[in-house]
């Protein structure tokens, strides 16, 4: 089985994961969802078979690069797709230049991006009902 995971210029596959992941599967509002972000972001699409299963949204921000809107398709838990989307996260904004990344994680899954050298940097706040923390990565050259 072939794992694939580009940057892809229609992000109507990746919006279908989000909808499937964030609205139906945990509950998000479709207005908390949904934002002017998506615009001037950048997508990551992670196929697997020619089957999207997962995503993830790259924002450029003043001092550092965003990753957001990390999904994984319920099928492809636990594989270690969610750290290969966020690593291959890291590589497009570090190819960017960026040697800060920062995400906000929902605080169950602070653990899963400590693994990958995130770590805190503010307080807990709600984002939909869910708690969340924002996490950076500072780059070494």
């Amino acid at each position: 089985m072939s794992l694939h995971v580009e940057v892809v210029a229609d992000p109507a596959p990746c919006f279908a994961l989000r909808e499937e992941v964030f609205i139906q599967e945990q509950g998000f509002a479709p207005e908390e969802e949904w934002d002017d972000l998506d615009a001037g972001a950048e997508h990551l699409l992670a196929t697997r078979d020619g089957t999207a299963i997962g995503t993830a949204r790259l924002l450029k921000e003043p001092g550092a690069g965003r990753i957001g809107r990390i999904c994984v398709r319920k099928s492809a838990r636990g594989t270690g797709l969610g750290a290969e989307l966020v690593r291959a996260g890291i590589a497009r904004l570090a190819e960017q230049g960026f040697t800060r990344i920062v995400l906000g994680a929902q605080v169950r899954a602070m653990g899963f991006y400590e693994t990958l050298g995130f770590a805190p940097c503010g307080e807990v706040y709600d984002d939909g009902g869910v708690p969340h923390r924002e996490m950076a990565l500072v780059l070494r050259d």
